[in-house]
């Protein structure tokens, strides 16, 4: 096995060409963070960016960062508290959920990913805020897309087009993102004791008003013990998120106080706590255990998650707890992932998809570790990796199942 270790942009490109001109394919990754997730791959070579690394650009006041592909996430947020700003869609880091050590996601798998966190509803996801972007097709060959600025893009906007796609179609090696002001400060409403059923109502409730609320989770009684070291009480908590400028919040607070009154007793989680809070529903905490235990994350319309939670639980056992109003569920199984069934009752409640994040190699060997694509959707994605990696020289294989 050869393992590439480019120090530039030209190195990656060499590389891919060399790569290109002896049909060998690459596994490529920046610090691995994300490597278990996905179909295993059966490649000789590596392509590791770690070493492509360091911030180009940073503008505050343009709310404008550039950054080489295999830059830690954590070392751009570090900069970014430095002057009041951030990714305003949170990204999610994998690596506890997969038995890794945190902060070792970089730029590019950030982006390759398509991440966010619990503020997708209102800031949306990794895609909707890359600007711009330098790659390397699977053909060997080096192009630009996008900018500095938001209002840059004539034709198709590849730079969002590779969001999500699991450096399949290229390898990003510069990419300049759009950044914001942080909020002042954050607290968190909490209503404890709700089932599934009611909590989604009392969320949908919440983010229907003109409380804006930046977060909305329902965690079960199964799990809510796993968050913040335990110091929840009183069974369920179903939990909504209002960031901002502090008189602004405490009004929007009492707001949802008003609205959510008949629902049950609440109280108030502030800034530290409410942050740490947060980022522990981002990642999944309650399920990074340290075992193998099959992960799924489900994306299905808000008002209906729990409906295929309690169909599922019917069939076959899972713990879980709900982010995105309800929308995103993320279950963990103690045996088989049961990928059939469960995606069959996705599909029975309206639609949706399921993603096996986390698995036995085994397991995701046989197991469609992403949603199966309809025919007319997947010929399309089939034309796409033709026009940038014909001979299917990228991660092979990783999105699909034979």
């Amino acid at each position: 096995m050869t393992e590439f270790l480019p120090n530039t942009a030209e190195e990656v490109l060499e590389t891919i060409q060399w790569a290109v001109s002896e049909e060998t394919p690459l596994e490529i990754f920046g610090h691995g963070s994300k490597r278990g997730i996905g179909q295993p791959l059966q490649t000789e070579h590596t392509l590791d960016l770690s070493r492509l690394a360091g911030i180009t650009l940073y503008e505050p006041e343009e709310l404008v960062l550039s950054a080489r592909a295999g830059t830690p996430v954590s070392e751009i947020e570090t900069l970014l508290r430095e002057h009041n700003q951030e990714f305003a869609f949170e990204p999610m880091d994998y690596g506890p959920l997969l038995g890794g050590e945190p902060e070792r996601g970089t730029l590019g798998g950030l982006l390759a990913a398509n991440l966010s966190g619990p503020r997708r509803l209102k800031a949306g996801a990794a895609r909707d805020h890359v600007l711009g972007i330098h790659a390397v097709s699977g053909r060997g060959e080096s192009f630009k897309s996008g900018g500095r600025v938001v209002k840059n893009v004539t034709g198709y906007d590849l730079s969002k087009g590779l969001a999500g796609s699991w450096g399949t179609l290229a390898v990003a090696t510069d990419i300049t993102m759009k950044v914001l002001p942080a909020a002042e400060t954050e607290t968190t409403f909490s209503i404890a004791g709700l089932d599934d059923a009611t909590a989604t109502q009392a969320m949908a409730i919440a983010m229907g008003s003109s409380a804006e609320v930046s977060g909305a989770a329902h965690l079960p009684e199964g799990v809510v013990g796993r968050f913040i070291s335990g110091g929840f009480s009183g069974g369920s908590q179903t939990v909504l998120r209002v960031e901002g400028f502090g008189p602004s919040v405490a009004y929007r607070i009492d707001l949802l106080s008003r609205l959510l009154h008949d629902y049950g007793s609440a109280e108030t989680i502030e800034k530290t706590l409410s942050r740490r809070l947060w980022r522990e529903i981002r990642d999944c905490h309650p399920f990074a255990d340290g075992t193998p235990a099959p992960v799924w994350r489900v994306s299905v319309t808000p008002s209906r998650g729990h409906e295929l939670v309690d169909a599922f639980r019917r069939a076959a056992g899972a713990n879980v707890y709900y982010d995105w109003q309800g929308g995103l569920i993320w279950m963990r199984m103690e045996a088989d992932p049961e990928a059939e069934i469960l995606r069959k009752m996705i599909a029975h409640l309206g639609g949706g998809h399921a993603t096996l994040v986390r698995a036995p190699l085994a397991v995701r060997a046989a197991t469609p570790v992403f949603e199966p694509q309809p025919p007319a959707l997947a010929a399309l994605s089939s034309r796409l990796k033709e026009q940038f990696d014909p001979k299917g020289l990228l991660n092979p294989a990783r999105m699909a199942f034979a």
